[in-house]
């Protein structure tokens, strides 16, 4: 049997093939990075100018450069100036801020439970801003916050179940991915059925008809202020840390022994992970209400477009996540105007299939 001898020559060659194929990945990631950047650049500035009084993406571009900037003269009227900055602008960048978050916390979730099929409202946090939102809407809980009182109390009863959730999966002093997957799944349970009796329980119609559109997600709250600005910060902190714990990440995916051979403790990170995505998702529910498949169907997307190495793929599905928000809003409020269509049914109707698609890959590849 001939034996193969391998020679410091032949090993320099593998040694740099290796090293010029990471440098190929790495500038093809850029470069789709890049393009989804562009692209994003571009959708906002058309679903700002998209609506009932259309305006073209120059004029929405000349007159956010003239908001942001003091360029340009103002020799438009001022009704379309507060169209474009005042009503449609933040309701665009929130659904920036929110698609990104949903999208990045979803990656993280489905390396954390290193589940495919895992996506943020896995935890049950949706299901504790649900019912805080739900109790302000229906019995006026929170009514001293006055215009923000709907987002704080849901953003409160996200923080409450976030920590019910990781109190339950400590039992016993560790976190595992199947302890964490199964409180999830409990504690969102419960606080689903408490939102469904607060809906039983309250005698106002159009209370319990609000409730219900809020539940289905909409990006009508988007206005200046405090809640967008606190949601902005806070994804774009969840973002940079993520992709800056690329490679715990990727050791995490790979189980928890694999993990501690390479230095990472799963325990810790598990919990440390959790507080960042809780927090994320908090506030992308308590500012939108609940926007489902979007944490599902982008970090498949993204890891198809440049691998499953986090540290650029939590950037690209933040991008992504945040184009594919921005234009099922357009379709949100186009496509019946001037009723306004929950997000959530159109983010369901791309969601659904796509999710049909990947247990069907699953079945194929365990054959």
């Amino acid at each position: 049997m001939a034996t193969r001898v391998t020679t410091p020559r032949s090993t320099e060659l593998v040694v740099r093939a290796d090293a010029l194929g990471i440098a190929a990945r790495r500038r093809r990631s850029l470069a789709w990075l890049v393009a989804l950047v562009a692209l994003l650049v571009l959708s906002v500035l058309v679903a700002v100018g998209v609506g009932a009084a259309q305006v073209s993406p120059m004029a929405t571009g000349r007159i956010v450069l003239h908001q942001l900037l003091g360029v340009g003269t103002p020799d438009w009227p001022a009704a379309r100036e507060a169209i474009i900055w005042d009503v449609r602008t933040p309701r665009v960048l929130l659904g920036v801020c929110v698609g990104s978050g949903l999208a990045v916390c979803g990656m993280a979730l489905q390396a954390m439970v290193r589940n495919v099929l895992a996506d943020p409202y896995l935890l049950g946090i949706n299901s504790g801003a649900s019912s805080g939102a739900a109790a302000s809407i229906l019995f006026g809980i929170g009514a001293g916050l006055g215009e923000h009182a709907l987002q704080a109390s849901a953003f409160v009863g996200a923080l409450a179940a976030s920590v019910l959730v990781l109190l339950i999966a400590r039992t016993g002093g560790r976190v595992t991915s199947i302890r964490l997957l199964l409180a999830g799944v409990a504690v969102g349970y419960a606080l689903y059925a408490l939102t469904s009796f607060l809906i039983f329980a309250s005698d106002s119609a159009e209370g319990s008809r609000s409730v219900l559109f809020w539940l289905l997600g909409t990006l009508s709250l988007g206005s200046w202020g405090a809640p967008l600005a606190v949601v902005a910060v806070i994804v774009a902190a969840t973002v940079a840390l993520l992709a800056h714990s690329g490679r715990q990440l990727d050791a995490l995916a790979l189980g928890d022994e694999t993990a501690l051979t390479m230095g990472v403790d799963p325990n810790r990170l598990r919990v440390w992970l959790l507080v960042v995505v809780a927090l994320c998702i908090g506030v992308a529910v308590a500012a939108a209400g609940s926007i489902g498949f979007v944490g599902l169907v982008i970090p498949h997307v993204a890891r198809r477009v440049v691998g499953s190495a986090h540290r650029i793929a939590i950037p690209v599905a933040a991008v992504m996540g945040a184009i594919f928000l921005v234009w099922a809003d357009v379709v949100a409020r186009t496509l019946l105007a001037p009723q306004e269509i929950p997000l959530g049914i159109l983010t369901s109707l791309v969601g659904a299939p796509f999710l049909l698609v990947l247990i069907r890959r699953m079945q194929v590849s365990s054959t």
